[in-house]
This record gives structure tokens, sequence and C-alpha cells, in this order.
């Protein structure tokens, strides 16, 4: 039997072929030139990818997210959702949601699939049914994350899933010599996800991190 061994990280050119992996189109492509114009930073294509593919593979009909931006996210979810599901969408910027409305229209999605609310979350958030959501999609105020994952939790089905965006932070959650507010959040928050009963949880080094966790049925062990 050969020795084992640990496996060998991606280099810088191996990371930029994953998270290239698949080309983004026209649509896309002009929801990030609005982002770059308004000074929003939206997920990567990588990461685009990787919530098409959960929201895919759990059929969400109804989805959460928070973070608007100029839809670039949104896009990529609703690709991976029921024809007939429902993207609810929150960002305090009405601005950026109604840049973020002409991205959904131009990838020719239909008006009552987006609904898009202007506030805080944690304003929002409260005022959403419990329960009722297959995927919550995380990418707001990094501080307010924990209080993001509370809001989640009650808001899931069991079985659905959490995402967090930037769960890398640039390199920043994973030296412990960082100590900035959003960085001991970020940390603090993948923590407490590896820990939590009833969570089963990945930290995927996609685009700049996705924590993803799915929500255990009642009974279910991890």
């Amino acid at each position: 039997m050969a020795a084992s061994s640990a496996p060998t990280p991606p280099s810088a050119t191996s990371w930029s072929f994953s998270d290239t992996y698949l080309a983004e189109d026209d649509v896309l492509l002009a929801a990030r030139s609005r982002a770059d114009e308004v000074g929003v930073v939206s997920v990567g294509p990588g990461a685009g990818a990787a919530l098409r593919l959960v929201a895919a593979l759990i059929e969400a009909r109804a989805v959460v997210e928070i973070g608007t931006g100029t839809g670039v996210s949104g896009v990529w979810l609703l690709r991976g959702m029921r024809p007939d599901g429902v993207l609810t969408t929150v960002d305090v910027e009405a601005e950026h949601q109604r840049l973020a409305r002409e991205s959904y229209k131009e990838a020719g999605v239909a008006p009552q699939r987006v609904r898009t609310i202007a506030g805080a979350a944690l304003d929002v958030l409260p005022r959403l049914t419990d329960g009722h959501y297959d995927l919550v999609f995380a990418d707001g105020d990094k501080r307010e994350y924990s209080a993001y994952l509370a809001e989640a939790l009650r808001l899931l089905r069991p079985g659905g899933v959490v995402v967090f965006d930037n769960a890398l932070w640039h390199d920043r959650v994973a030296d412990p010599a960082q100590r900035d507010e959003e960085t001991v959040a970020i940390r603090d928050l993948v923590q407490h996800v590896a820990e939590a009963d009833g969570l089963v949880p990945a930290l995927l080094p996609v685009g700049d991190g996705l924590l993803v966790a799915k929500k255990e049925w009642a009974g279910d062990t991890a």
C-alpha cells in the first residue's frame, strides 16, 4: 500500500481555472458591470456556480437572499431554483435593487419570481415566515453574520440550507493575528457552525469562501 500523504493545495493557476470553470454570459457580465459602477463587490463566477448548484440540488422553491447587490448572485440562484421558485432579496440600498431588477429582466425572470425588499436585514428578516424557506444566502454586513444565522435557522424548513459568502474573508479568517471586527465575527460564525448540533456544515474554498450548512431533519444525526 502506498504511503498516505496530505493533499496538495491548489496553485493560484488551478484556483483561477476552477473559479472560472463556468463562463458567465452577457446577462451576468452586465450585472457585474453595474456592480462595479456602484462599488458593489459581487460573488465571483465560482461562488455563483456553487449557489446555483445548491439551489438545484435541493430543488429550491423559496429562497431568501441577504444582500441584493445588482443581481449577480440572484441571477445565479434563480437559474438553479425551480421554475416556480420565488427569490426574496433584501438590501438596504434601494438603488442597488433597482439595478438588480434590470438584471433579472435581462435574464428573462418573470417579475413575480422576485420579491425585493429595501431595508436593513435585521429589520426585515423577523417579518418573514418561520420554516417557509429552502435556502438562505447571506452576503450582507459581516458583523451581523451570527444574527443572520439565528434568523436563517428560524426561516429554514428542516433539510434547508444556509450559505454565507466571504467565509474566508480575503485570507484573514485563517490568520489568528487578524483581529478586526469583521474578521472576528466571521471566524466566530465559522467555529459556531462547525460545533452546532443540528447542522451539517462544510467550508468551501470557492471564491472568497462559502460556508454551507444543512439544517437537519428532526431525528437526523450528523
